[in-house]
This record gives structure tokens, sequence and C-alpha cells, in this order.
């Protein structure tokens, strides 16, 4: 959406970034599969066995009779393995082959910006609409433009078409002045400014509506200034980080001492850094999609939904050394949201202290943030709607079935409550 020094050039797709990571991942699956069929038998039994019988003992009266080892090790299984293990790595390297060839490219032009500050703007999907208004609230972590991904994958779109006038916040590239800046400096100063910029359009009080970690940005604003916010709307937004396993959470956190130098070089943490804490919620789950994508229609919808969305999560955004820091250290180790210990401006941040209509979206197939961790949210807001649908975490937002899972839904809550 801006001009970027960094912006890959056409034909020139870098993902899945980073790729040295998930071939890695790849080949030491195989491998391992490989060695493993090199020393086991399916044939053999692996459970539940009983111990020798005494007459197979030394000396023992059936010490010459039949073996019950079992039987003889099958010489075809290792060479099964490794024709499958071949046939993955190939389909895989074929779908990756076949997503950086592909031509697709997003085309949509930007709507009207109507307030910029430092390297963000506000953009206007709607100039001079007379519906509510509802300012759109992203991650920090990824471009904006997931919520206008492409022509029919687009809910800024879809909203202002039924009467909605939406902004959407690009919090843009963090230049040297938001390479420094906390997430107090986020939400107390360039979000509520933002705010203020979309009342003024709007003559009164906004609809703030956050999307993943923009959820947390919009949660905390809303109960700093509700003389600015007359509803809220949090989509797929991590609320409690250790409800689906605090191992798992702990551990990105532990990663901190590593990620330090990288931390040194310009402020923030990169994009193939934040793309590798992804990977460690699910290891396998790029390769396995780039396989199944090998298999489609290139020149079907599908096909170029997969890239429009590969394209926009291959696209990141660095992020500010002190926001990771918060992030992954107060966020995931300490769980300072859910234990009531996350604090902006000196201030805690407390849902229940929220007193605005709120439409909480949880999707049951989430695993960027897990529905345990989503949900507390509606419990802890008085009157919130919950919303649940059967749906993955960027598929509810911007994919096939987006206009039934959340855009419809959310409409009909703007219409009512918004």
């Amino acid at each position: 959406m801006s001009l970027r020094t960094d912006a890959p050039g056409p034909l020139r797709r870098r993902g899945p970034r980073p790729i040295l990571l998930h071939l890695g991942l790849a080949m030491l699956r195989s491998s391992a599969s490989i060695a493993a069929s090199l020393n086991s038998n399916p044939a053999w039994p692996r459970s539940n066995a009983s111990p020798p019988h005494p007459a197979a003992a030394p000396g023992g009266p059936g010490a010459d009779g039949p073996s019950r080892a079992g039987p003889p090790p099958d010489p075809g299984f290792p060479a099964a393995v490794l024709a499958e293990a071949l046939r993955q790595d190939t389909e895989l390297l074929a779908g990756i082959a076949a997503y950086r060839r592909h031509p697709f490219r997003r085309d949509l032009p930007d709507p009207p910006t109507v307030w910029a500050e430092g390297g963000s703007r506000l953009l206007d999907y709607a100039t001079g609409g007379d519906g509510p208004v509802v300012l759109f609230v992203p991650s920090l972590v990824n471009r904006a433009y997931v919520l206008d991904l492409a022509p029919g994958h687009s809910l800024l779109r879809f909203l202002a078409g039924h009467g909605v006038r939406p902004l959407l916040l690009d919090w843009g590239w963090p230049g040297k002045l938001e390479r420094g800046f906390t997430l107090t400096d986020y939400i107390a100063g360039r979000l509520e400014r933002a705010i203020a910029a979309a009342g003024a359009l709007a003559g009164g009080k906004v609809v703030l509506a956050g999307y993943c970690m923009g959820g947390l940005l919009a949660l905390a604003a809303a109960e700093r200034r509700p003389d600015l916010v007359a509803a809220l709307a949090l989509l797929a937004t991590p609320w409690d980080f250790h409800a689906a396993g605090a191992d798992q959470a702990s551990q990105a956190a532990r990663l901190l001492p590593l990620l330090e130098p990288a931390f040194a070089l310009d402020g923030t943490l990169p994009i193939d850094g934040l793309q590798l804490l992804f990977a460690l919620l699910d290891p396998f789950g790029v390769t396995e999609k780039y396989r199944a994508f090998a298999r489609l229609d290139p020149a079907g919808p599908r096909a170029a939904l997969f890239v429009a969305l590969e394209d926009w999560l291959n696209d990141g955004v660095p992020l500010a050394a002190p926001v990771a820091r918060a992030c992954l250290g107060a966020w995931y180790g300490a769980n300072a949201p859910a234990r009531g210990a996350w604090q902006i401006a000196g201030l805690p941040v407390d849902p229940r202290r929220l007193r605005l209509p709120c439409f909480v979206a949880v999707p049951r197939r989430d695993r960027i943030v897990p529905p345990e961790s989503a949900r507390p949210l509606a419990a802890l807001i008085d009157g919130a709607v919950l919303h649940t649908p059967g749906a993955g975490h960027i598929g509810m937002a911007a994919g096939s079935n987006a206009e039934t899972a959340l855009w419809r839904p959310l409409l009909a809550w703007l219409r009512r409550d918004g």
C-alpha cells in the first residue's frame, strides 16, 4: 500500500518465508522417516507384548521349537517410505514453484487518505458516506490490506457497499521514530489520535474494530477513551495466552535473549524472525499447504485466493523492539492480559470496565489465536455478543466463506448496535 525500499519486484515472490526454515523442516521430517524405516517393521508387534513363553527360554523344552519373534522384516518397507518421502518433497517444491510463477497480482486501488502521522495513515473506504463510521485496527505485524485483499475478498468494500463507512488504519512501515515505540506510544498516542481524526469525520463517536493483535490495541484504546468510541468489535483477538498451553506460550518468551542481536541491528524484530515465531505454532503447516496447492488447478479461483493470502502473509512488517519484548515477554511469557497485569500509560487494561456494545468473533478453527485464548473476552465484557464461526483465523476475514462467516454477522451487529 505504501512504497517501501524492500518491496519485491514483479515475479520475485519470496514465500514461504523464511524459505530455508521450511525446506529444512521438510528435509528433517523426510530424513527421520527414512532412518526410522530402516530399523522398524510394520509387521512387528509394537505394544501389549507378552513376556517370552518359558518354553522358549534357553534350555527349555521348546528351545529348539519354532521362533516366536514374529514375521521377518518386510524388505520393501524402507523402499516404500523412501518413495513416499521423495513424492512429498517433490510435491512441496512443485507447490512453491507454482506459487512463485502464478500470475495473480493484487491491483486494488487505495482509497483516499484522510489522516496521516509518521508512517501511518487512515484510509476512507466510503468517502462522504453517511453510514456509521467504523475504524478498523489491524495487527502491527501484518500488512493492513488483509481486510481489503482482492475483489470479492474485501471486508471493507463489502461494508462500504452496505451503508457503512469503513476506515482502515494502515500502521505502515516502522521508521526511525516508530522503532522506539512502546505499546503505550502506539495505543495512547498514535491510535488515539487516529480515533480522534475518525471522530472528526463522523461528527461524533465511532465504532472501533480490532483484528488479531489489533483487537488488543483497540480494546485498550476503547477503555481509555469512551468519549470517542461508541462500540467495539474484537475479531480473533487473543486474551488468555496460556489457555491453550502455557508451555508453548512460554517457549516464545524464552526466545527473547536469542532475538536481542536482531533487535540491535535496526531496532526491530525483522519479518523473517516473526515468521519463524509463527512457524513454531505449526511447524509443518506451511509445507502441507504448499503440497496441497500443487494439486490445485492454477487457473482456478481457489489457487488465486491461495496466492493472494500467501502474498499477504509473506509481505509482513517488522515489529519495533520494545513492542516485541512486551508481546513475547509480558503477553506470551507472563500472560499479563489475563492476569490483569497488562498496563498502558501506567493504567491496567481491564475489559470488565467497558460499558459499550461489544461484538467478539472467535473462529472455531483458529490455529493462530486458539478459541480458548479469545473466548474469555466475551465473558469479561458485560453484554458482549459472542460469534463463533466455523472458520480459521484468516479465512474468517478474507476466505472464500468470509461473507457468511463474519461479514454479514458483523454488518447485522453494526446496524443494531453500531
